[in-house]
Formats: structure tokens, sequence, C-alpha cells
């Protein structure tokens, strides 16, 4: 594979990432508490400037769960236990569900653990009324965005599920003592109103940022969808994610997760050398590359029209509904 050898860690630049992310993320949010006595305004600017650390520490966070971040395998489950501390997700349940969506991401007979929530046309059409309301409901983009967040951190994480394994309970266990603790710490140090000023505005825009990239990476017109007989894992890698094509800053927030099809085609490859992998491989750059811009298109597309392999809006499928019924009527009345 032409991306292998861009799939090995630098020590050296995974200790500067640290530095360079962590230690301003801690530093903006003491500053915002310092902060909140004077100003409220400028507290909350200051929080909303910590989520997008909060963004970048999750990508280290995420390096760690693929064994990327480092060579060593404790050094990464450690690390990723921190930083999931530091952005309130349990490192072993989520490790576990993000394989899961890189194992099966693209593939229509084996969705449902780690992806947004994706039905065919077919299927929404064949759908109770129950069921089309919530997944409306779901896509709306104030319950993704707006609640979407709240249940990732508040409920989703702080829970295992009935077939987890003892390591991974005993790390999400451990993982919700150790939020508790530091929770607790700041309240005691500072009021509870001032902890949920600040840190309830970074971890909810952190949160809705966070959902907005994974959306995007995989919600765009022509993504690649196919059932397990048809599906290839490079095709879902290279068609299936997009280039998110973002300003420098941005990028550099984000932790180049941008390159997402490069991510997605071989997710040993540490996010500080996703560049530089898309740059030197040139099939790379034919991925399904979108800016800002074109990325807003996107929350329009909510059921995948599987024989014409895109993504269509409701208004479209409620156009083709009303005129397959208008064509029956015809044909019962000729």
């Amino acid at each position: 594979m032409a991306v292998t050898p861009f799939a090995t860690s630098d020590t050296k630049k995974s200790i500067i990432q640290i530095v360079n992310t962590i230690i301003p993320l801690l530093a903006i949010l003491t500053a915002a508490y310092w902060t909140i006595p004077y100003t409220m305004l400028g507290s909350i600017g200051l929080s909303i400037i910590a989520a997008g650390f909060v963004v970048r520490t999750f990508i280290i966070f995420h390096d760690c769960t693929h064994g990327s971040f480092f060579k060593n395998k404790k050094a990464n489950d450690f690390m990723g236990f921190i930083t999931g501390v530091l952005t309130l997700f349990s490192y072993e349940k989520w490790k576990k569900e993000h394989m899961i969506h890189h194992a099966s991401s693209s593939n229509l007979d084996k969705r449902g653990i780690g992806d947004i929530w994706v039905m065919t046309v077919d299927e929404y059409l064949e759908a109770s009324k129950w069921k089309r309301f919530c997944y409306r409901a779901y896509r709306n983009p104030l319950v993704m965005f707006g609640l979407g967040p709240l249940y990732l951190v508040l409920i989703d994480s702080r829970f295992n599920h009935r077939d987890a394994r003892k390591k991974e309970r005993i790390n999400t266990y451990l993982s919700n003592i150790c939020i508790a603790a530091i929770i607790t710490a700041i309240i005691l140090l500072t009021n509870v109103q001032s902890f949920l000023i600040i840190h309830g505005t970074t971890m909810f825009v952190a949160g809705s940022l966070g959902i907005w990239l994974f959306f995007i990476q995989h919600t765009f017109e022509d993504s690649y969808f196919e059932n397990q007989n048809e599906w290839d894992y490079v095709k879902a890698a290279i068609e299936g994610s997009s280039y998110y094509k973002l300003p420098l800053v941005l990028q550099w927030i984000t932790g180049n997760i941008g390159f997402h099809h490069v991510h997605h085609l071989a997710p040993r490859v540490p996010n500080y050398k996703l560049q530089e992998a898309h740059t030197k491989t040139p099939p790379l750059q034919h991925a399904t590359t979108i800016t800002i811009k074109t990325s807003m298109e996107s929350l329009r597309y909510k059921l995948y029209d599987s024989p014409n392999k895109h993504f269509v809006t409701f208004k479209e499928v409620k156009k083709r509904v009303v005129s397959h019924d208008y064509k029956l009527r015809s044909l019962k009345i000729s």
C-alpha cells in the first residue's frame, strides 16, 4: 500500500503535539475561570477558544485508540485514557465502537455502531410513522448538533453496553471517577455557576464541532455506500470519506482530520502525517473535496438513494412519492 511508509509514529512530534495542545487548553480554561468574576462575555469567549483545543485533544485521543500516536501500546493506552478524561470520553468503549466503524464504514448491511444514522430511501418509505418521525428528528441539525453533544458526553460515554468486557467496564468506571473528581475539585475551587458556564460552553461547542466533522466526512452527495456482497474497503475509504479542505488554522485545530479519506484507508497514519500522505500519494487526491461553503449543502442530505448511489433530500423523496401515486391513479383511471 502506498501510504504504508507514513503509518509510523514520531515520538518527538507526538510529544510536541501534547505540549502545544493540552497545555494551552488548561491555560485557557484557567484564564476563563479567572476572568469570569470580571467579565462573563470574556470568559465565554475564552471557553469557545478552549473548545477548539478540546477538539485537537480529541484527535490525540482518537490516534491513541488506533495505536498510531506512540509506538508503544501502553503509552497509547495511557495517553488515550488521559485525553479521554479531558474530553469526557471513555477510552476502551469508544475504541471498540470506533474500530467497528472503520471495519464497516459505508456498508449498508453493517450499520448501527459508531455511525451517524443513515436510512436508505426504500427503508424510509417502508418504515412506520413513528420510525420516520424519529429519523427526521435525529437528522434535524438542532437535534444532531444541539442535543447530540449532550447525549454523547452525559449518557453514551458514561455507561457500558451489556456485552462489554471486564476491561472496558473497568475503564469506563475509572474514567467516570476521574471526571467526577475533576468536576468536584473545580466546583470547590470556583462555584457551580462558573463550572456550568465555562466547562458547559467549552464541551458543548467542542461536541458540536466534533459531530459536525464526523457528519460531514461521510455525508456528501455522491458518498459511497454498498451492501456487503459489493462492499469494498478501499472504495469505502476513498469514495465514502471526504477530503475536508479547511483554512490552515482550522486544519491545525482539527488535527488534519479533514484528510479523512487517508485516515480511513490507513488508520495507523498519525494525524500529523495525514497531509503528507495525501500530498505524496496521487491516487488519494481524487477523493471528493469539500470546503466550508460546499459542506453546508450536506445538511440537506437525509436519505441514501441506493440505486442511484447518492444522498437525496426529504423533499426530493416526497416529490417521487407524489409522482408515483399520480401515475398509479392515472393507470387506474385509464
